[in-house]
């Protein structure tokens, strides 16, 4: 004859002993609802032609080229904030920044003014990078970088960087608080006189720019 053996359970253990504590639920819930709006497509903008190599930048109020001040000028408009490229590339700029005094740097984030100063201490702050928050992408827009398509953001190379990032430097997705998955990024170099000398849109959402080029090509054509 069989007999059944049955485990025994405290009278005090729970059966959902692994769910969050009450108090988390509702910060689990923004997150979830915050992870999925960053999937949503974002409204489309009219966008300009990206800028060529040799035709002048173009200048806003919020972005006035050429600098005020004479020097030329490298802008990183970034992917949302928690993505791991976006990271990568402004820690490259920060360095790039430092290293030279004489380049004005410029980092755009289309995640609001909460996310982005929330992401830039979590990571050690803005350093010498000037920071621009334009939510509406109305730089994007204005730099020809508009809504991206599902192969730029979900082809398998991607992916794969993704991993390969996190595991090699340390640099995972975050939380994304704000933003759109789905903004083309892109780097550009500016020198002194208002010319584009460097950069493009990105190709896919794992381009991280070389700004080492851009220095090079910025103070070629400041001493042109």
């Amino acid at each position: 004859m069989l007999r059944h053996r049955t485990s025994h359970i405290p009278q005090n253990a729970s059966v959902f002993s692994t769910a969050p504590p009450p108090s988390l639920i509702p910060t689990i819930a923004i997150t979830l609802r915050q992870e999925l709006s960053s999937w949503a497509f974002p409204a489309a903008l009219s966008t300009s032609p990206v800028p060529a190599i040799g035709s002048r930048a173009p200048s806003t109020a919020k972005l006035p080229l050429p600098a005020r001040d004479g020097k030329p000028t490298i802008i990183a408009f970034l992917r949302h904030c928690g993505c791991p490229f976006a990271e990568k590339t402004f820690l490259a700029l920060r360095s790039t920044a430092s290293a030279h005094p004489e380049i004005s740097c410029v980092a755009v984030s289309h995640s609001d003014q909460i996310s982005t100063s929330k992401r830039l201490d979590s990571i050690g702050g803005a350093g010498d990078v000037q920071i621009i928050v334009d939510p509406e992408r109305t730089l994007y827009a204005q730099w020809g970088l508009g809504v991206s398509s599902f192969w730029h953001v979900l082809n398998p190379w991607s992916m794969w960087r993704v991993y390969k990032l996190g595991k090699e430097e340390g640099i995972w997705n975050r939380p994304t608080e704000s933003g759109s998955r789905w903004q083309v990024s892109g780097s550009f170099g500016i020198d002194g006189e208002g010319v584009v000398r460097w950069g493009r849109a990105s190709e896919s959402a794992d381009w991280i720019p070389e700004f080492g080029g851009a220095v090079g090509a910025v103070e070629v054509g400041k001493k042109g």
